[in-house]
């Protein structure tokens, strides 16, 4: 099985080409284990994810994505960003023309959370940032989903408790769960292997939830962490940072468009409170190679 292994802003994800049916097993458990033995470090290739390319009937192609503990991921941004350079430069090559640098194309992207349009970048022939549109923000409980009666929605410093900590936490849906927790200390201190797990499984959250901790900056700048569902602690998440960008918003601790510093690298988010949320930032390739799980 010949693999890709690609990285934005430090979310490292394995890249497969599955059109062909032999090239790997399609039955669900087949390909939750097969994601569990391929994203694990020291003993796999490690990721966080493994992302599979597919033919779509409503799409220029379908993404799956899966975490490393096997579940499948809705929505996954900075994931959606290394497919976008995988398949422009692999895949459907012979779809978009790559002749010239200012070609740069436009396709549609098939996933579980539904249709994501995207923009690819080019320089030399090759893939170097991409832009991705995340979808309409969502607020009700049913959509997120959680388990909980609110009497405002916007559901925003929902008072959450973990152990002996009163969290406030701003929760919304970018096609997967989030809550986002503004601190005034910054970040790097934050507990966050502590209390991550306990936000991720708390029972409001009936399918789990990513958790962000974020600090404001300035109006165009906020510096962030997050636990993200399934996998844990990563440098950087997309839809993380969409969600990040849109609580923000909602709260005026920023505006229309921000710069989101992860540990792994910045991303910046543009949303207009009414539309899609825009995501973008660089894009590389790791490396190459062939796996004989």
């Amino acid at each position: 099985m010949r693999f890709c292994k690609l990285q934005a802003t430090g979310n490292d994800f394995i890249l497969v080409d599955a059109r062909t049916p032999s090239v790997i097993p399609s039955e669900a458990e087949n390909l939750a284990e097969l994601a569990r033995d391929l994203c694990r470090h020291h003993f796999g290739i490690g990721a966080d994810g493994l992302i599979l390319v597919q033919d779509s009937e409503v799409a220029n192609v379908k993404m799956r994505m899966f975490n490393p503990d096997g579940s499948e991921a809705e929505a996954c941004g900075n994931g959606l960003r290394c497919f976008v350079k995988y398949v422009v430069e692999n895949v459907i090559a012979g779809k978009v023309s790559l002749q010239a640098e200012r070609s740069n194309p436009c396709l549609t992207i098939e996933t579980l959370s539904g249709l994501r349009k995207v923009k690819a970048y080019m320089s030399a022939g090759k893939v170097s940032e991409v832009d991705v549109s995340m979808g309409v923000p969502q607020f009700q409980p049913d959509q997120i989903p959680i388990k909980a009666k609110v009497d405002i929605i916007p559901i925003l410093d929902y008072h959450l408790p973990i152990g002996e900590r009163r969290l406030a936490v701003s929760i919304l849906s970018m096609g997967n769960p989030h809550a986002v927790s503004f601190l005034s200390e910054p970040v790097p201190g934050f507990p966050l292997a502590e209390v991550g797990p306990k936000v991720e499984r708390h029972p409001m959250f009936p399918q789990r939830t990513n958790f962000e901790i974020a600090r404001v900056l300035s109006k165009g700048k906020i510096e962030a962490r997050v636990w993200e569902r399934g996998v844990g602690e990563t440098l950087a998440c997309g839809s993380g940072a969409c969600a990040i960008a849109v609580a923000g918003q909602l709260l005026n601790y920023v505006g229309e468009e921000v710069d989101i510093t992860f540990p792994g690298g910045i991303v910046t988010v543009f949303w207009d409170r009414v539309g899609e949320v825009l995501l973008s930032g660089p894009v590389e390739e790791v490396f190459a190679g062939e796996s004989q799980t």
